[in-house]
């Protein structure tokens, strides 16, 4: 009797223990030491964007796998109407979407309240994307309506699942304070479980997602810095899914693994070299152009493959609208040549530049390259090599003379220019943004280009701005760098992965693996 008794016990265990085993897991494995966040009005950093997808909407969407604007889908809002001078747009929102943990269902409160974060330069990196914002109000507990200073390019990609346009708890910010940055809440297919500092972090499945419950049960993001430990975790079977290498012997290995897909996405993220122009030597145009000079672009693109790289044609990156390569980019790697200029600007024994950069070995490998191009022409560039964080903590204090970033960003040329190039973005001012270079010379022309109705002159005005900043030498386009991820065969995203605007795959209520 005993036995049976001991029997059917460990039947009884076994059968408990059956969902757990039976769980749908992805382990996604990401090259850096940590997070920064998952708020998604925060999250700037390349670890921390993906997780966005994850776990928020906007009130458009962008398609699994496209970047396209032209694309752009409804979300959290099921129709909206747009007045006929641009200004004014109302919003429907769906009805019953409920955010995680029971922090209530979306109404249209919540979507005023995350707009005007959105713009708040105190709660939001991405605040000058807002700024021609005039008021938004909640109509009714449904309807949202959007008043504009001005006509914006295309404002549906400013209320789309990217940076500033994701939609967040207002109960759930104000509760929470600080915890927020960890255990942000959304209305996604997957939220914050476990938090692991240096190690992981867990989401598991909403299952009252408007969509839909997710196939999938849980997502563990681990944090492995290193490329080779990454990759080995990956071969292993403990990752599924690998943000890779961005170079093309990592791409030609991987495609030769049996059982591994490699993803090579867009939009590529635009390398621009930044020169701080307010300061000594580079407030010069003469030592800026010879810098420039002694830069061969192509180099780096050799370096780190065509499959996966391509030359920088301007400073916006290729493909967006408004983007012209008409004006030609200095550079050629004339090391000789940018030695004669840099005397002839009083520097016959050249310069030395202080550069705060990150320790991701993908950008710190062709930082080095620069680094030697510009060695052979008298130019000493110390890199200051910091953890990803204190990287991007440290050039957004202006403590860098030279800044080398990586950036992609809603397709139109206008979020481009004004983040980067607008005076009103310059770092280390109330309304910064990343202005590295303290450029301010295509202000006009990006401020028209915003409210030119007629689409041929505005494209005309972004062409100037570009011509401008390029002939003013305030960045230096290196490289336009794509994506690279790799997973195992039985891990299928649930649509064709072409295309992401969070840096990462966006993983969905039809995700799942066999």
């Amino acid at each position: 009797m005993r036995e049976i008794r001991t029997a059917a016990a460990a039947l009884l265990a076994l059968a408990l223990a059956m969902p757990a085993l039976a769980q749908k897991t992805i382990n996604v494995g990401m090259s850096a030491p940590d997070i920064g966040q998952v708020d998604p009005h925060k999250a700037t950093t390349t670890q921390d964007k993906p997780m966005t997808g994850w776990m928020f909407n906007g009130l458009v969407r962008y398609k699994p796998g496209s970047a396209d604007l032209a694309t752009l889908e409804p979300d959290l809002a099921e129709k909206w109407t747009r007045s006929p001078d641009g200004l004014v747009w109302t919003f429907t929102l769906r009805k019953g979407v409920k955010f995680h943990r029971g922090f209530g269902e979306l109404t249209a409160d919540d979507v005023v309240f995350s707009l005007n974060r959105a713009g708040d330069a105190k709660a939001s990196s991405f605040s000058g994307d807002y700024r021609s914002f005039a008021k938004v109000e909640a109509v009714d507990p449904l309807t949202v309506r959007i008043t504009l200073k001005e006509p914006v390019p295309s404002l549906l990609h400013l209320v789309a699942n990217f940076h500033g346009g994701n939609i967040v708890s207002k109960k759930a910010v104000e509760q929470m304070g600080d915890d927020f940055k960890l255990k942000a809440i959304g209305t996604g297919p997957f939220m914050v479980d476990e938090y692991k500092p240096k190690e992981s972090i867990t989401f598991v499945a909403n299952k009252d997602y408007f969509r839909g419950t997710p196939k999938l049960d849980r997502i563990v993001y681990r944090f492995i810095q290193a490329d080779a430990a990454r990759d080995l975790a990956f071969q292993s079977g403990e990752i599924d899914v690998i943000y890779g290498r961005q170079d093309q012997q990592w791409v030609t290995r991987m495609k030769s693994m049996p059982g591994v897909i490699v993803d090579v996405v867009r939009p590529a993220e635009l390398t621009l070299l930044h020169f701080n122009t307010a300061q000594k030597p580079l407030d010069d145009i003469r030592v800026r152009r010879a810098i420039a000079t002694a830069i061969d672009n192509r180099q780096i693109v050799k370096f780190t493959g065509e499959v996966m790289s391509a030359p920088g044609r301007s400073v916006v990156p290729i493909g967006y609208l408004g983007f012209d390569d008409s004006t030609p980019i200095p550079g050629g790697g004339d090391a000789a040549k940018a030695k004669q200029m840099l005397a002839d600007a009083g520097f016959p024994n050249g310069i030395t530049l202080k550069q705060v950069h990150t320790s991701l070995p993908s950008m710190l490998s062709v930082a080095q390259v620069v680094q030697a191009q510009l060695k052979k022409a008298g130019i000493e560039l110390q890199l200051e090599v910091v953890d990803h964080q204190t990287f991007h903590a440290n050039i957004r204090k202006d403590l860098s003379q030279v800044v080398y970033y990586s950036a992609a960003r809603s397709p139109i040329a206008d979020v481009y220019l004004t983040q980067f190039f607008h005076s009103r973005s310059i770092v280390g001012t109330p309304t910064a943004v990343v202005n590295f270079s303290h450029c301010a010379v295509a202000d006009a022309e990006i401020d028209a280009a915003r409210i030119e109705p007629d689409p041929a002159k505005q494209k005309a005005l972004w062409a100037l701005a570009q011509k401008k900043i390029i002939e003013n030498v305030c960045a230096i386009p290196l490289h336009e760098q794509l994506l690279g991820w790799a997973r195992k065969s039985s891990v299928d995203y649930g649509y064709k992965f072409d295309a992401t605007m969070q840096l990462g795959p966006v993983i969905t209520e039809t995700t799942t693996i066999k």
